[in-house]
C-alpha cells in the first residue's frame, strides 16, 4: 500500500495548536471494530492508575458507544497511537438538558505520557470539532443555548487545574458513595399499598418512562431518547432479577436498577454491585419508598456474594437523595466536578466562539 493509501485508511487527523512532545504520534478517527479492545485497555490502564471505579469490558464499551445519543462513531471519536499502541482518546457528543444543548467532551491520556501536551491538543480538537459542527448545523438544535461540558475527578492530580486553565467553570459536583455489605442492613418496609413485582419484558417501557419522569426533577435532566432506552435494556450486563420496582396498582411508583459488572469486579479485586438508578416519582415521595427499595437491593447484593454497594449522586441533589443514602450507611468516597463553558452561536457565514 502506498503512503497516501495508508494515511487514508487510518483517517489521520491533524491536532490544533502546538504539537505534543511525543515521538511517533499518530492521531486518527476511531474504527470501533478494530479499536474497541485497545480502547477498553486504555481506559482500564488510566482508571486503575487514577483510582476511578469504571473498568468497562470491550463488549460493554462497544455497546455503549454504539447507542450513545448525539454521538457519530465515524467522526466524533479520535484515538492517538504510538507505534500502533493506543495512548490517548478524545470524544464529543451532544445532549439536550434543561432546554440547552450540552456538548460533552472527554479526553484521556495514558499516565506515562501525560504532561507532554497531548491532553491539551485533544481538548482543543474536541472544541474545534464542536465548533465545526455548529457552523454546519449538525450538532443539535440551533435555537437553544449551547455549552461545552466536561468532568474531572478532583482526586486526580492536575485534573481540576487542567479544566480551569482552559477557561471552564465549575457547574456542580457529583459524588461516588460506597457501603460495605458486612454492616447491618436496617429494616425499611414498603409503604402500605405498594408491592414489588418481578420485572417482565412487557413492563420495560413503563419502568423506563417512570424513571424518566422522576429524573426530570433533578438538576440538568437530560432529554432522553429512544437510543437511551435501547442502550439501557440491551446492555450485556443487564440482569433485571437484581432490580426492585415498586408498583401501586398499574403505576410504577419507584425503582432501583441494580447491576453487577463481573469483569470490572475482577479488575478491581472487589465484588461490588451498583445501584445505577434510584428513582421515586413525585407523588410517592417522602413515604420511605426509596429507603425500602435500597434496603431490598442491599440484601440481594449481599445474597449474591457482593462485599460493597456503590452508587453515584449529584452532591446537590434537589430531592435530598444524598441524605437518604447516608442514613442507610453509604459514605462519600470520591468527588467529580462538572465543568461548563459557554459557546456563542455562529452568525450566518461565521464561526462559533467560546465565551
Amino acid at each position: 500500500m502506498s503512503r497516501a493509501g495508508a494515511t487514508e485508511s487510518l483517517r489521520v487527523v491533524e491536532l490544533p495548536g502546538p504539537a505534543p512532545r511525543i515521538d511517533g504520534l499518530v492521531v486518527r478517527c476511531l474504527d470501533l471494530d478494530r479499536d474497541v479492545v485497545a480502547l477498553a485497555d486504555l481506559i482500564r490502564t488510566s482508571n486503575l492508575h487514577d483510582g476511578v471505579d469504571w473498568i468497562p469490558s470491550p463488549q460493554a464499551l462497544a455497546h455503549d458507544l454504539t447507542h450513545t445519543s448525539g454521538l457519530d462513531l465515524a467522526r466524533d471519536i479520535l484515538v492517538a497511537e504510538v507505534e500502533g499502541t493506543m495512548v490517548g482518546m478524545a470524544r464529543t457528543n451532544w445532549r439536550i438538558r434543561d432546554e440547552r444543548v450540552f456538548h460533552h467532551l472527554e479526553s484521556l491520556v495514558r499516565p506515562d505520557l501525560r504532561r507532554r501536551g497531548l491532553g491539551r491538543a485533544l481538548l482543543a480538537w474536541a472544541e474545534r470539532h464542536v465548533a465545526d459542527g455548529l457552523a454546519g448545523g449538525t450538532v443539535g438544535p440551533m435555537d437553544r443555548p449551547h455549552l461545552l461540558a466536561a468532568g474531572a475527578d478532583v482526586q486526580i492530580q492536575g485534573a481540576t487545574e487542567f479544566a480551569t486553565m482552559a477557561s471552564y467553570q465549575v457547574d456542580g459536583y457529583g459524588i461516588l458513595m460506597a457501603r460495605p455489605l458486612d454492616l447491618a442492613i436496617p429494616d425499611a418496609p414498603l409503604p402500605e399499598g405498594l408491592e414489588v413485582r418481578p420485572v417482565r419484558p412487557e413492563d420495560h417501557r413503563r419502568i423506563w418512562d417512570a424513571d424518566t419522569e422522576a429524573f426530570r426533577d433533578h438538576r440538568h435532566p437530560a432529554l432522553r431518547t429512544e437510543a437511551d432506552f435501547v442502550r439501557w435494556f440491551s446492555g450485556p450486563d443487564i440482569d433485571t432479577t437484581l432490580w426492585d420496582v415498586a408498583w401501586d396498582g398499574d403505576e410504577v411508583a419507584g425503582s432501583v436498577m441494580t447491576f453487577i459488572f463481573p469483569e470490572e469486579n475482577a479488575a478491581l479485586g472487589s465484588p461490588r454491585g451498583w445501584l445505577e438508578h434510584v428513582s421515586v416519582r413525585r407523588q410517592w415521595r417522602r413515604r420511605g419508598l426509596a429507603s425500602a427499595l435500597i434496603v431490598r437491593a442491599l440484601r440481594r447484593l449481599r445474597e449474591r456474594g457482593m462485599a460493597q454497594a456503590m452508587l453515584g449522586a449529584d452532591a446537590e441533589n434537589l430531592s435530598g437523595a444524598v441524605r437518604v443514602y447516608e442514613a442507610l450507611g453509604f459514605q462519600r468516597t470520591r468527588t467529580w466536578a462538572n465543568f461548563v463553558k459557554a459557546i456563542a452561536l455562529p452568525e450566518p457565514g461565521g464561526d462559533p466562539v467560546s465565551d
